[in-house]
C-alpha cells in the first residue's frame, strides 16, 4: 500500500475510496441476483465469460488467461462440457490440441442473463432516480468509466 499524505483533499478521495468499493461490491452482488447464473462456480463463469468474450482456446491458453493450473481448468471445462455449455474442436494447425468454444446454447444462457440484468438496472434507473438524477448519473458514469481506464 503506498503512504498517502494526510491533506483534506486526499481524505476526501480516501474516503470517496472506501464509499466506492463498497457501493460497487454491493451493485455487483445485487447484478449476480438478478442473472439467474444457475449452480455454476465463479471459476465455471469466468471460464465462460472469456471464451464468449475472447474467443476459442485451449484448456491451457484459457488458464494461463485465467491465471489457474492448467488441470484446474482441465476440471473446469469438463463439467462446462458435461452441461453443453462449451465444446472441443480438433486444432486445424496442432490436431494433439483441442480448441473450447462456447455452444449456442451457452451464447443463449449469457444473452438471457445479460437482459436480465439490464433489465433490472433500467427499472430500477427509471423508477427510483428522477430525470436529473438520472443525469447525475450520465456524469457519473463518464467519470467511473475514467476511474477504470486509469
Amino acid at each position: 500500500m503506498s503512504k498517502r499524505r494526510n491533506t483534506p483533499g486526499t481524505s476526501r478521495a480516501s474516503a470517496l475510496a472506501r464509499e466506492l468499493r463498497v457501493v460497487v461490491s454491493q451493485l455487483r452482488h445485487r447484478l449476480r441476483e438478478q442473472s439467474h447464473p444457475g449452480d455454476y462456480t465463479w471459476s465455471q463463469k469466468s471460464a465462460v465469460i472469456r471464451l464468449e468474450r475472447d474467443g476459442p482456446a485451449t484448456v491451457s491458453a484459457l488458464a494461463r488467461a485465467e491465471g489457474v493450473r492448467p488441470q484446474s481448468m482441465g476440471a473446469t471445462v469438463a463439467t462446462l462440457e458435461a452441461a453443453g455449455l462449451v465444446k472441443g474442436s480438433p486444432d486445424p494447425v496442432d490436431g494433439r490440441q483441442t480448441i473450447m468454444s462456447v455452444t449456442d446454447a451457452c451464447r443463449e444462457m449469457i444473452k438471457a442473463n445479460r437482459e436480465a440484468t439490464e433489465d433490472w438496472l433500467f427499472r430500477a434507473i427509471d423508477t427510483k432516480l428522477s430525470s436529473a438524477e438520472q443525469e447525475e448519473l450520465a456524469v457519473a458514469l463518464e467519470l467511473l468509466k475514467r476511474l477504470a481506464d486509469s
